[in-house]
């Protein structure tokens, strides 16, 4: 079986989570015939979720999704492999979909999105401090070239390392990225209640990007830590898909 992986996340205020989640559950048994499998975490701020199944069944999570929260499919990054990238269905209620512990933040005001395509020439700025968001062990898959690494063990250590090293009056100009942009939303809106200026995030994330931007004109290194089966992808995952004629524009 070929498997669409769809990743993907939603600010958006849910009155009742215990209700979506039991309506998922429902929609989406893990004992049904519809081979679901991954997480999807549910909370008043919204959904957050990586999840796989055949192409149909994509289909019929995204449409159910866009009815209850509202989610876009040009939200969503892609991806397709051959073998289940999780072993079980989840749908959990949480207090975040993602946690921020250190700082109370809105991530509706978040900063500036740069597509993909726009990217290379925003970073190539000598002014743009470069910043990548994630947990020191993903940074070390990969990057991209002169991104500063904040050598975090946890997420939620990111407001600490802003506090004792960033200074809004130098650091005018802040560009950062993450996996697929959750984490962004939150990082960005904390930097400009801090005093940042000027701070962009990467619309998408690095799943986007390898989407979208072809390997000649990357400025990515390495691969992107993913939390599945796979453990990492680049830019040869994306180009065997493209050989075998299964890009998004084809498929989905």
């Amino acid at each position: 079986m070929s498997y669409t992986i769809a990743a993907f996340y939603r600010f958006v205020a849910l009155p009742d989570p215990v209700a979506l989640q039991q309506e998922m559950l429902a929609t989406f048994s893990p004992d049904g015939p519809e081979e679901l499998c991954g997480t999807m975490l549910i909370a008043g701020e919204g959904i957050n979720g990586t999840m796989a199944g055949s192409a149909e069944t994509i289909d019929r999570l995204l449409a159910t999704l866009h009815e209850k929260a509202g989610l876009e499919r040009s939200e969503v990054k892609f991806q397709t492999t051959d073998e289940a990238p999780f072993g079980r269905l989840k749908f959990l209620v949480k207090s975040e979909i993602i946690a921020f512990r250190k700082a109370v933040v809105d991530p509706t005001q978040a900063g500036t999105y740069v597509q993909p395509e726009d990217w290379n020439a925003l970073i190539a700025d000598p002014e743009v401090l470069l910043l990548d968001t994630r947990n020191q062990y993903e940074v070390e898959a990969g990057t991209f070239a002169n991104a500063v690494d904040p050598n975090i063990e946890k997420f939620s250590d990111f407001v600490t390392y802003v506090r004792e090293n960033l200074d809004p009056a130098k650091h005018r100009k802040v560009a950062m990225f993450c996996t697929g942009g959750i984490r962004c939303e939150k990082a960005s809106a904390f930097m400009l209640q801090e005093g940042f200026a000027e701070v962009f995030h990467l619309q998408g994330g690095i799943l986007k990007y390898l989407e979208e931007v072809p390997s000649p004109e990357s400025r990515w290194n390495g691969k992107c830590f993913v939390f599945d089966r796979r453990r990492a992808v680049g830019y040869e995952d994306y180009e065997e898909q493209a050989a075998a004629g299964l890009q998004r524009s084809d498929t989905l």
